[in-house]
């Protein structure tokens, strides 16, 4: 028996290659050869019975759907007809051709006597069967891959101008031009997309185009491109895979259709890393979205939500399929400012500091290697730098001494009078009401400068601090340290009362600095 061979994998005849959209259906690899072999198969072989009758040849009829158009002496023959048949249909055009027919080789087993036709005469019948079953012609095609998408297209040149079309958004002056290569690392009959200077190979040869008598020429060579000042290279971002296959008209896809799908931004998540110096309006910013998208695309995070550095924030951008990265070198000048210089005071605190120098701009001149992807700036290297103007740094003095802190003087005892105006004159220091005899501590270490009785403090002690501010205990019922003495922070130093103008057991406390009372719940910890 013989029949019309099944096309190889992944065919069928209601529709090959349909035209691809963003299913991102699979380019099939390798097709071309599949097919070829599929349309030229050799006829399944029968049993062969000698026929004395026959002058020892044995007699089959050879039937075409079930029609039958001849007989042969062998089997051998039948394929032999077959061969030519379907060789001669298929030469007759470039297309794949695929034929709804069934070819069977029957011996007729029964039959002593009868004349057989020749191999040409089976061959030409079988040929006018094929012709009229021809159900299907399949164009030579071509299948870009780009990762998990893919278009097929009518022509290698259709494949260039769509790889062309994405380079060019960046190439305005045409420097390069897209060769289409052999994927060595491919085992199948793959080939690739390099973006190389107009006029020369990937290899570095001149390019070569064919003349109408068919001898090679020289292409034109625009010159080389220059190293400074100007694009130096360009690539594509994901792996391009073109695969030669067979399809319909309808299963193609106009080139600027395929134009339009590839090099349309597109809205794609990525991942961002917090760096030094973000928030959410800048993450938005500088990834062409709105805070608002962000919070979307983050359930987790709100407009009050603190990003650290490192963290990891989905965004939303606009992303072609096909990515292109450009290397440029740029020569340019800016202004700079020198790195702040600090001066340490190993007598003051950290709390202060004094400007020795102002800073002042200085003017310099960059090379630099800058890589573009889509248009966007990722990366900057700094070949050369020439200053032309030097720049001042900006000289800060430093303390380096931890300043003193303040602790709350009782343990007990609740909060009765804030500082600020109270019955119309000013309370200097803050109240807390507290049992008679309840335990006063040093808010801070210092020195005692004064402890006595004081008018309407009644018994008091004022602490000198290091850094010259001053602590005030008043309204003491017991003083327990004398003027002169060191004392740290949380020492106990008084029981506090109700001496001096006082309307109850409570402590007053005060902290002074330069001479003047100011909040102490600024300072309190």
């Amino acid at each position: 028996m013989h029949s019309e061979p099944e096309p190889p994998a992944g065919f069928n005849h209601g529709g090959f290659m349909k035209r691809v959209t963003r299913h991102y259906q699979k380019a099939q690899r390798g097709f071309v050869k599949a097919a070829i072999l599929a349309g030229l198969f050799f006829l399944v072989a029968a049993p062969v019975a000698g026929n004395a009758g026959n002058d020892g040849k044995g007699y089959y009829t050879v039937s075409v759907n079930d029609k039958e158009i001849g007989s042969v002496s062998s089997e051998e023959m039948a394929d032999e007809a077959y061969i030519e048949a379907r060789a001669k249909l298929q030469g007759e055009s470039e297309d794949l051709v695929l034929v709804d027919a069934e070819v069977k080789v029957t011996e007729a087993e029964n039959r002593l006597f009868g004349s057989t036709d020749t191999k040409e005469e089976v061959a030409d019948r079988i040929y006018d069967e094929l012709k009229n079953k021809i159900v299907d012609a399949k164009r030579k095609a071509y299948t870009v891959k780009i990762d998990q998408f893919s278009v097929t297209l009518g022509s290698r040149d259709e494949v260039v101008q769509l790889l062309d079309a994405a380079k060019s958004k960046y190439d305005t002056g045409n420097r390069f031009s897209v060769e289409l290569v052999a994927d060595e690392s491919n085992e199948m009959d793959v080939l690739t997309a390099n973006v190389v200077t107009a006029g020369v190979s990937s290899n570095g040869a001149a390019s070569v185009m064919a003349a109408e008598d068919g001898t090679a020429q020289p292409a034109a060579q625009e010159a080389a491109v220059e190293s400074n000042n100007g694009i130096m290279n360009i690539a594509f971002e994901e792996n391009v895979e073109i695969v030669e296959t067979y399809a319909t008209s309808e299963q193609m896809t106009p080139v600027a259709d395929a134009i339009d799908m590839v090099t349309k931004d597109k809205e794609t998540n990525k991942v961002y890393e917090v760096v030094e110096g973000d928030c959410l309006s800048t993450v938005a910013e500088k990834n062409a979205t709105s805070v608002a998208n962000i919070l979307g695309m983050n359930p987790s995070m709100t407009e009050e939500t603190v990003i650290q550095i490192g963290d990891e924030i989905v965004v939303t951008v606009p992303e072609p399929e096909l990515s292109v990265v450009v290397t440029e070198e740029a020569t340019y000048e800016e202004d700079y400012q020198a790195e702040t210089q600090y001066v340490d005071n190993n007598s003051w605190y950290t709390s202060q500091q004094a400007v020795v120098q102002e800073a002042s701009p200085g003017r310099r001149q960059i090379t630099a290697v800058i890589t573009y992807r889509n248009g966007s700036e990722v990366g900057r290297e700094i070949r050369q730098e020439t200053v032309i103007a030097e720049s001042l740094p900006q000289i800060i003095e430093r303390g380096t001494q931890a300043p003193p802190t303040f602790i709350k003087p009782v343990s007990s005892g609740s909060f009765s009078s804030p500082f600020g105006p109270r019955w119309g004159k000013m309370h200097k220091g803050v109240d807390w009401s507290c049992s008679t005899g309840t335990a006063v501590k040093a808010s801070c270490g210092g020195t005692v400068s004064s402890a006595g009785w004081q008018n309407g403090y009644g018994n008091c002690i004022t602490i000198t601090h290091s850094n010259g501010m001053q602590t005030r205990y008043a309204h003491l019922s017991k003083i327990m340290v004398s003027v002169g003495a060191r004392v740290s922070q949380g020492d106990k130093i008084a029981l506090s009362g109700n001496t001096g103008r006082s309307t109850g057991p409570h402590l007053h406390f005060e902290i002074i600095v330069n001479g003047t009372q100011v909040d102490p719940m600024k300072y309190l910890k």
